[in-house]
């Protein structure tokens, strides 16, 4: 006889499981340290008119599906009504059997619009029509989300040009108890080979009161740039690497491809490579010397469609896994931060699910005193973050790390619905962990099951990027 669809068991296959997940994972607040959220929604408490909004804005995870199903694009992110795309995106999830998308979906159903039926083509109707009224009341604006999903931090991505005034007003605002803070995304400073690049630095110049002309400058712009970010209380940076990112190049090299670049001369993909190793090592030195996480993003191909790009920019579902990362110089890397000590505290995230045992054991060539895995192996990333692809990242990490040690979930998300995705997470952990006890693999301690389970999902996170909450 069928298990009854996602009732409060979902995943959990054990007893061992369902004592861990209820008496100890549920009840643990959220700590959101990386997604690209708006903080200018938070601030003013935005309400959505209809379910199609929090959902299909944004949402490339289920722009790609809904593509696959054949939905023409003006359903998709075009000019189709709300109610059009909803349709697609419900006839989609008929045939979503498989998908975390199909999970996701209707964990938020249940969570925040007490829905516990299924959303397809044939139900479209009522789930519209019951989240819609369900919106309509005053507790479902985005900070009614927030609090109702038990979140207590969540860090934006910020690149270093922004004024952070969003952070700054819902720092002062008195009725709002959850912390917002910025993460320093500095991708635009580093692709020197993109056309925006000296437009960039232009405004990087006006914005740190640093005239840029040179590596050296580029590096005292950004350190100013950094000292605004720390005093709004930033303490983690994220980096989109596309390269291989380990290859030195003196000073003097640095100065000179800088003003080649800002000449409007064409750069050698060396050239390249060895600015963005320059920028790397200085702004990885930077955050050890400040206390910051780095954290490092690898093996996305993006915009892989051009026509597609033209048309509708980055971000909309067309990028896609990449090769596995390059050890030698991920360790190289490393070494010459280690080396003088100043290799900060480092989330490894790659998008190819092949590299989980190779982050796993470099992982170990890096740890240091007085830290609990200095160096982490993050979540499972992107097209990753599948059951499957969880279980994968937790096992390999079990196998070649402490787990016990490990940071957790975050959502990596646009949407204000997205705080399910660490119940999902949750869930799953503690699966695979009551699997084991109950295989007779570790030994059945409730006590220090329950505390590992809740630093996993929390404490871990507080205590290594230091948040004070």
């Amino acid at each position: 006889m069928a298990k009854k669809f996602m009732d409060a068991d979902f995943l959990l296959q054990n007893e061992t499981a369902k004592y861990l997940y209820h008496n100890h994972a549920a009840k643990m607040p959220i700590i959101d340290y990386h997604c690209h959220i708006n903080p200018a929604e938070i601030a003013e408490d935005r309400r959505f008119e209809n379910i199609a909004q929090p959902w299909l804005l944004g949402d490339h995870y289920k722009w790609r599906q809904m593509r696959t199903n054949g939905t023409p694009e003006e359903n998709v992110t075009g000019s189709g009504s709300d109610r059009d795309k909803f349709e697609a995106w419900a006839e989609t999830l008929d045939k979503a059997i498989g998908n975390p998308l199909y999970h996701w979906t209707h964990l938020e159903l249940q969570r925040y619009f007490d829905y516990d039926g299924v959303l397809g083509k044939a139900t479209a109707q009522q789930v519209w029509d019951t989240c819609n009224k369900k919106l309509a009341d005053p507790s479902m604006s985005v900070r009614g989300l927030i609090r109702k999903s038990n979140v207590k931090l969540i860090c934006t991505t910020d690149d270093p040009i922004d004024d952070l005034r969003w952070h700054k007003k819902l720092a002062e605002d008195p009725d709002w108890e959850a912390k917002v803070l910025p993460a320093w995304r500095p991708d635009k400073a580093m692709n020197i080979e993109q056309a925006p690049y000296t437009g960039y630095i232009k405004t990087l110049s006006e914005v740190s009161g640093v005239a840029v002309s040179d590596f050296d400058s580029v590096c005292a712009a950004l350190e100013s740039r950094l000292d605004f970010f720390a005093s709004m209380g930033c303490c983690a940076s994220d980096h989109a690497l596309d390269f291989a990112f380990y290859a030195p190049a003196s000073k003097e090299e640095l100065n000179r491809i800088v003003k080649d670049a800002l000449a409007g001369k064409t750069l050698s993909a060396e050239d390249v490579l060895e600015y963005k190793t320059g920028i790397l090592v200085f702004l990885a030195r930077q955050y050890a010397r400040r206390g910051w996480v780095m954290q490092l993003h690898y093996g996305a191909v993006r915009n892989t469609n051009s026509r597609m790009f033209e048309k509708l920019g980055a971000d909309t579902g067309f990028d896609c896994m990449g090769n596995t990362l390059d050890a030698f110089a991920l360790t190289r890397f490393f070494d010459a931060l280690d080396a003088t000590d100043e290799l900060p505290k480092t989330v490894l995230y790659s998008l190819n699910g092949a590299d989980n045992a190779m982050l796993g054991t470099v992982l170990g060539c890096f740890q240091g005193a007085g830290y609990h895995n200095k160096i982490q192996h993050g979540s499972a990333w992107w097209f990753n973050d599948t059951k499957a692809g969880m279980e994968q990242q937790l096992v390999s990490l079990a196998n070649l790390s402490l787990l016990g040690n490990f940071i957790g979930m975050l959502t990596d998300s646009r949407s204000f619905l997205s705080y399910t995705r660490h119940e999902y997470f949750r869930r799953i952990l503690c699966n695979l962990i009551g699997s084991w006890v109950e295989d007779g693999e570790y030994p059945d301690n409730r006590e220090l099951l329950g505390k590992m389970v809740e630093d996993i999902c929390y404490n871990n996170t507080k205590n290594f990027f230091g948040f004070d909450i």
